[in-house]
């Protein structure tokens, strides 16, 4: 087993959950779900919500019985090598997607608001050599520096739908359900798949944990999920109230809220202010997915510095988000239809099929934890 070269406390692990599952869902879902659950959509989340408690369940419960172990340490000792690779094949490709994805949405962002007339390449291009350079320094940097950067984004996000208040039209929010369940139960689909699937490959973070610090980890990790909740709910309810039906037809309708508002010709221009936190956001996930990426292939191929693997992933990840899609139309159709299902299938379906596994092998009287045979094992977080 190879020693930890970095570790984290349980309270900056849970700000990294509520960094990666609020920092770009909290700008792009409020006007997708709407759209697809109309004024049930704050249902819609609570149902995804549920199926991310879960998936972070069967989590904790997993890294608890070998918290030295890495995830593919973990997967080797419980499913053997050849069914760890077949997992991973996967896995691999939709995060590499992921990757490409995240800051395919921050281009269009700034083409449709910003910067209109720059090329996506060149926005791409800086984007990723700023989360490169932030995923090298390693994720005792990130956490620290995340926390702060997650505080001023919860700040502005509140900040502007405090100030939209005098806009709210309660009546906007009835009927709660006007097109039956089948709308939120295809909203709720949609927010499963982004963010709260997502939640399985915190499996490559969580070793990372301070080991003296493990017992805290599981209620740090739940408040930072239900705090994502609330803040998801509050967000589509306050677009409702204020953009009423509007709210499920106009891409970032948190920042379509942004603009109404005006008091007394002082405060204007609000918009800014969420354009930033979608920036730092999405900044911010993209960090964490490259540093996932860097990390499982380095316990994969066992490569001692996981930070040489940074700039090529990233290479790979601008030459994805500049030739995958040739529109962002086709993206968001793809994304919010087939997106759902991708993640499940390569990151919830290796986590289910390990978590019955090791309860199988628990349940036989073989290894009641991997603890006991690790030391052969790469144990590298």
């Amino acid at each position: 087993m190879k020693s930890k070269q970095e570790s984290v406390s349980s309270f900056q692990m849970a700000s990294l959950l509520l960094t990666f599952t609020t920092g770009s869902s909290v700008i792009f879902i409020p006007g997708q779900i709407t759209n697809a659950a109309k004024n049930g959509a704050w249902i819609s989340i609570l149902i995804s919500y549920l199926l991310g408690v879960m998936i972070l369940a069967i989590l904790i419960y997993l890294y608890k019985r070998a918290p030295e172990l890495s995830w593919v340490g973990f997967m080797r000792k419980t499913a053997g090598p050849w069914v760890t690779s077949l997992l991973l094949i996967p896995l691999t490709f939709v995060i590499f997607w992921q990757l490409a994805a995240i800051v395919i949405e921050i281009g269009g962002f700034f083409k449709s608001t910003m910067m209109k007339d720059t090329p996506n390449s060149i926005i791409q291009g800086l984007f990723f050599l700023t989360v490169a350079l932030t995923a090298r320094a390693g994720i005792e940097v990130m956490a620290r520096m995340f926390l702060l950067l997650l505080i001023f984004m919860y700040i502005f996000v509140m900040a502007v739908l405090l100030l939209a208040s005098p806009l709210f039209h309660g009546e906007y929010l009835l009927p709660v359900i006007p097109d039956g369940f089948k709308p939120i139960l295809y909203g709720a689909y949609i927010s499963y798949g982004f963010p709260y699937a997502e939640i399985a490959l915190f499996s490559l973070l969580l070793p990372f944990t301070r080991r003296k610090e493990s017992g805290r980890l599981t209620k740090y990790l739940h408040l930072a999920l239900f705090i994502n909740c609330l803040t998801l709910v509050f967000s589509i309810l306050c677009t409702i109230m204020v953009l009423g039906p509007m709210s499920g037809h106009l891409n970032y309708s948190l920042f379509q809220l942004a603009r109404l508002i005006s008091i007394q010709d002082i405060l204007e221009r609000v918009e800014s202010v969420i354009g930033f936190s979608l920036i730092i956001g999405v900044y911010m996930k993209a960090a964490i997915v490259l540093f996932m990426i860097t990390t499982l292939l380095s316990d994969w191929f066992n490569i001692k510095d996981s930070r040489l693997l940074t700039y090529p992933v990233a290479l790979i990840g601008l030459l994805l988000s500049v030739s995958m899609y040739p529109d962002e139309i086709t993206f968001f159709v793809d994304g919010y239809t087939m997106w759902t299902l991708i993640d499940h299938t390569a990151y919830v379906m290796p986590l289910l099929i390990i978590f019955v596994v090791a309860l199988f092998r628990r349940k036989k009287g073989g290894t009641s934890s991997p603890t006991a045979a690790s030391s052969s094992q790469n144990g590298k977080p």
